[in-house]
């Protein structure tokens, strides 16, 4: 047992060190990401090194330490912020201490409490003679008081209509942010004014997550198990999107990656560029037969506008797809090549993390589990690793129509390239939806048989897996480096990476129960 001036001198050391390491302290200009990003580097970091028993209870202090609050009302509510920030990343739900099964979460000490009155009249009511907004509201839920319109909130049903038909603009619309954010309406107040998700609603997209200004919505993470993987005996491959592509910096390629992930105890990296390909392929083939039999059918790529189909519009299940998504072709070939390989899957995509492991209809047929770039990034830091330029010209792996499938459009451009290459000359019509909206409006089209297209690609993000909320950057911020790596890449034809791959067998095809 430590003696009196041993424990002091441990506490004055420790104080010290948080002197010294100032910048790994949460202090009140830091934004949402970089709170996250630092718990799940400190995570990651115990996890390496063994010490992750204690972390819940001692975390909390290490980032924010004294009494003066940061960036909420008090140091209290940041500490069991961040404590249920730190179960996350180690899968566990903070509502009932349970291992998460859908991966977008509630943070309950963080959620504000919003208010939940969407509609409320302003001082720039005039009281009019005209009563707009009462004449417009169907269900008796505005009244005039001495000064202004009144907008009972038990009799109204947020139906907007007087919001529209007011002449002043007098009347705002205060939606919860993650409300208005959801494209599917699964997220809906509590009677403790704590927002709830419904499970059985939500298709997984990550849009709330991005929306929440106070970041009470986050997704769990795997990457504990991901860790334990590293450590075991099995190889264990990096399977990267796309889209990863200039997201790390300037002159960061997906050979820097490699040798990133390398470092990491990986033992190789693969290009989902190349499953890509296998996908155009065998969706071509797929899409000339339902063209000829007049069948109108969805991608399959994105699982959040799978999830959207099978929730919201189950009737529609048989029109999609059933080729596989490029990460599932990408593990299927991995595990073709390397019986005993464990698939990770790093990527933008936050609905990636239902795709794969525990909602697989047969284990085994695609990636066990998935990584954010956030997640990704938090283990390089942990252990020390950078990702450095490559001065070697790297080898290409994919089509540039398949590095192109991040982007909204990409898959109906691929897969057009793919019909040209088998010459199949179809001339084949196709709706490419931008977000999870434009996705419904098509999707009900279909269902009442008046969409007038063929075909439906579906991605749930705005400007496609680019814009995932698993990202550590926006878009816009790193499309001027993406546009210039994917500049160097060759002319190569979809059949050529077939070709390179063509002594491996194993299906495209997902059974009929997969997500």
């Amino acid at each position: 047992m430590l003696s009196l001036p041993a424990i002091y001198d441990k506490i004055m050391a420790n104080l010290e060190d948080h002197q010294k390491g100032k910048k790994n302290m949460l202090h009140e200009n830091n934004t949402i990401e970089e709170v996250k990003n630092e718990v799940l580097y400190h995570v990651a970091k115990a996890a390496f090194e063994g010490t992750l028993d204690k972390i819940e209870a001692t975390l909390p202090y290490e980032i924010l330490p004294g009494n003066k609050p940061s960036f909420r009302c008090c140091v209290y509510k940041e500490r069991e912020i961040v404590r249920e920030r730190i179960m996350l990343a180690k899968n566990i739900n903070p509502l009932d201490g349970e291992p998460c099964h859908n991966t977008v979460k509630i943070i309950p000490a963080a959620c504000e409490n919003c208010p939940i009155t969407r509609f409320t009249v302003t001082d720039n009511c005039q009281k009019c003679m005209s009563k707009k907004c009462m004449q417009a509201c169907r269900f008796g839920a505005i009244t005039m008081t001495r000064d202004k319109a009144y907008i009972d909130p038990d009799k109204c049903k947020e139906c907007g209509q007087c919001y529209d038909a007011c002449p002043y603009n007098a009347i705002v619309d205060i939606m919860r942010p993650c409300r208005r954010a959801c494209p599917v309406d699964a997220i809906q107040a509590g009677e403790d004014g704590r927002v709830r998700i419904d499970d059985e609603k939500c298709i997984r997209c990550g849009s709330c997550i991005s929306g929440c200004p106070f970041g009470a919505i986050s997704d769990s993470s795997r990457m504990l198990e991901v860790i334990d993987y590293l450590k075991g005996d099995r190889p264990v491959y990096a399977l990267v999107a796309p889209a990863a592509e200039g997201q790390f910096g300037v002159d960061i390629t997906m050979e820097s990656i490699r040798n990133g992930v390398k470092k990491l105890g990986f033992k190789n990296m693969v290009d989902v560029a190349i499953g890509a390909d296998f996908v155009s392929d065998s969706e071509a083939q797929e899409w000339a037969e339902a063209y000829n039999d007049g069948k109108k059918m969805t991608t399959s790529c994105c699982p959040a506008f799978v999830h959207l189909i099978r929730r919201h519009f189950p009737e529609l299940a048989g029109h999609i797809s059933t080729t596989v998504s490029p990460m599932a072709a990408t593990a299927r070939l991995v595990k073709a090549m390397d019986k005993d390989a464990v698939c990770i899957f790093i990527g933008p995509c936050i609905a990636k993390k239902s795709e794969a492991g525990q909602d697989q209809e047969n284990p085994g047929d695609n990636a066990e589990l998935v990584l954010t770039f956030e997640e990704f990034q938090a283990m390089l830091r942990a252990k020390g690793i950078k990702l450095e330029p490559c001065a070697l010209e790297e080898e290409q792996r994919g089509s540039i129509h398949a590095k192109r499938y991040s982007n909204s459009g990409g898959v109906t451009k691929a897969v057009k390239q793919a019909l040209m290459e088998q010459g199949v000359n179809t001339g084949v019509n196709v709706r490419q939806c931008n977000g999870a909206a434009e996705c419904r409006k098509a999707l009900m089209l279909l269902k009442a048989g008046k969409l007038p297209e063929d075909f439906i690609e579906g991605m749930a993000c705005e400007g496609g897996c680019v814009a995932g909320p698993g990202n550590i950057q926006e878009e816009k911020a790193f499309k001027r480096e993406r546009d210039k790596q994917l500049k160097k890449a060759d002319d190569r034809l979809i059949q050529d990476t077939l070709s390179a791959y063509s002594q491996y067998e194993f299906s495209m095809h997902r059974g009929s129960g997969e997500a």
